[in-house]
């Protein structure tokens, strides 16, 4: 029997035990899960090197934009330069209003376009652009790039380009043709837009080695091929987003090209978009189920995104386009996945702590799913600060984004670690929402609506301490803090703000003992530590007192509070000698 695609089955894979009978994953991803499976004796992927070569494709060979509407074949006319004298003198000063409504690009005088502003494509978008350009600034930074095709060269989205100083002068080196033989028209103008673009970055300081490309691509009416040309030398040069704004550019222009989504793909993971690069690789297969280059791409980040199963089935299909080492990285994270299985089974927490950690180190170094585990058997062994530290050193995707890639249920035992980590945290009203959005992902998950109801118990409390111990009244604070600490027992703030009441009512002793507790599952809690110096100024325990106030100090020199207690016990010390 062949393999089948991952895709298409159902259940966990290899992370299925690890979460229990929850299921993380997907039962299916329509994205991919109507791919055949290839077989390489019937059809062979020829596919050239995206970052080097064009594709031989005859189809795309002389592509060119058509022109959408009447407006667009159309040439502004010529004005030769006693003309311009003797409309100047028609037109003085005292109409400069009206003059400057009526004038074109270069400064040409002519009345206003009509632009339509639907179904216009590339060139219509350019226009529909310009106008509203000359409405609020004027007409000075337009460059005309061929006969009927108009654009902004300093409105070219998030490209890095250079302070651009609008000169007329520069207009001068720009034709103005009639309606006539369109392709000599733009040749000519594509010299002419070259010459003013290589003008603008000589006199801004811009080398040739950084190209404006997506000027040059819109201003010559390339066909998607030269856009991706263009996209992989931004690509090679390190200009990600560039990259990615051409090949969008291509896609638009034929969404039905697999190599245009996976250069796609590559800028995305260059950028660290590591969802989106998969999507996009997905659609690359679905485009072409045979492209092997794209099939070793989405195993890559099948690997690094902690599914290494899935990452197993498209290595095979990516055949002599497989990479070795990422191979080799996809079974070290399934081995390592297997142990976590084990351990979670037996409760074995300290090893789950360990393998999920090794798994993450093997490869799979932006898996969420793998993140919260390990963050989710630190809290388990009140290691509350770690698993802080684990989840904040994950990465950080939307979670629209990871209920799209790895479904609802796979999305809400995320999102339930991520309440746990910020009611840890002190964030009580992320926590509860977070809680909320699981439960609703997920309304059959009992856990989802176990952390909810404890998340919204411990808010309640912590809620109505603080309002308490704004209104002096200590005692009854400390007996709201308490129960929210009998549904989350080591809960450091909660902990913390009791030591505050006893503090006030004199009890330094039981204060002193609910500061450590907070210390024990967050060490680094400054706010615990300081409140334990100020207690143990009050004992008179100076010794006590000047070590909190020097581990604060070393961790926030600028601490005043720390600062002066740290002096007042070296002054008793002192005295005491």
């Amino acid at each position: 029997m062949g393999d089948v695609s991952p895709e298409r089955k159902s259940g966990c894979g290899i992370l299925s035990a690890v979460f229990g009978g929850r299921s993380i994953w997907p039962r299916r991803l329509h994205s991919s899960s109507s791919l055949p499976t290839p077989n390489p004796k019937n059809k062979t992927h020829n596919e050239n090197n995206e970052f080097t070569n064009l594709d031989n494709d005859p189809k795309h060979a002389d592509r060119i934009i058509s022109r959408p509407g009447q407006n667009y074949s159309k040439s502004p006319p010529v004005y030769h330069h006693h003309q311009q004298q003797q409309q100047q003198q028609q037109h003085q000063t005292p109409i400069n209003a009206r003059a400057k409504k009526e004038t074109g690009p270069g400064n040409i005088p002519g009345p206003a376009r009509n632009i339509p502003r639907a179904g216009l494509g590339i060139s219509g978008e350019l226009e529909t652009m310009i106008a509203d350009h000359q409405k609020s600034n004027g007409a000075g930074s337009l460059v005309r790039a061929s006969s009927s095709n108009v654009m902004l060269f300093g409105d070219l989205g998030n490209l890095r380009q250079g302070n651009i100083n609008n000169n007329n002068n520069e207009n001068e080196n720009i034709n103005y043709y009639p309606t006539g033989n369109n392709n000599n028209n733009n040749n000519n103008n594509n010299n002419n837009i070259n010459n003013v673009t290589a003008k603008r970055e000589e006199k801004n300081g811009v080398g040739p080695e950084k190209p404006v490309s997506l000027c040059r691509a819109v201003s010559t009416r390339m066909d998607p091929e030269q856009l991706k040309i263009l996209g992989n030398e931004d690509y090679k040069n390190g200009r990600f987003a560039e990259a990615l704004a051409l090949y969008d550019a291509a896609i638009s222009i034929d969404p039905n090209k697999a190599s245009y989504r996976s250069n796609k793909s590559a800028a995305l993971t260059a950028l660290g978009q590591l969802l989106e690069a998969a999507f996009e690789c997905r659609e690359a297969i679905r485009i072409d189920p045979f492209y092997q280059r794209a099939h070793n791409r989405l195993a890559t980040l099948y690997v690094r995104l902690g599914e290494p199963e899935k990452a197993v089935y498209h290595f095979k299909q990516a055949g002599v386009e497989a990479d070795p080492d990422a191979i080799n990285k996809a079974k070290k994270v399934q081995f390592h996945l297997n142990k976590c299985t084990d351990a979670k089974r037996q409760q074995d927490l300290n090893t789950l702590v360990k393998e999920s950690g090794l798994s993450i180190s093997a490869g799979a170094d932006s898996a969420p799913l793998i993140f919260a585990l390990k963050a989710e058997a630190l809290l388990k062994l009140d290691r509350h600060q770690e698993a802080i530290q684990t989840i904040a050193n994950g990465p950080n995707f939307d979670l629209d984004e990871c209920t799209k890639f790895f479904g609802p249920i796979g999305s809400a035992t995320l999102i339930l670690v991520r309440a746990q980590i910020d009611m840890a945290n002190g964030r009580f009203d992320d926590a509860v929402a977070a809680a909320q959005r699981a439960s609703r992902l997920d309304s059959n998950n009992k856990e989802a609506n176990t952390v909810l109801r404890k998340t919204r118990a411990v808010a309640t409390s912590r809620s109505k301490g603080n309002d308490l111990f704004k209104a002096a009244r200590y005692s009854d604070a400390c007996v709201a803090y308490g129960e929210g600490l009998n549904h989350d027992p080591y809960n450091a703030i909660l902990l913390c703000n009791r030591a505050a009441c006893m503090s006030k009512l004199n009890e330094y002793e039981k204060a002193i003992v609910d500061c450590n507790a907070a210390l024990n599952v967050r060490p680094a809690y400054s706010k615990a530590r300081l409140r334990r110096a100020d207690c143990y100024s009050k004992m008179g325990n100076w010794g006590a007192c000047l070590q909190d106030c020097e581990v604060l100090l070393r961790e926030n020199p600028e601490d005043e509070e720390a600062a002066k207690i740290s002096d007042e016990a070296k002054t008793k010390l002192q005295q005491r000698r």
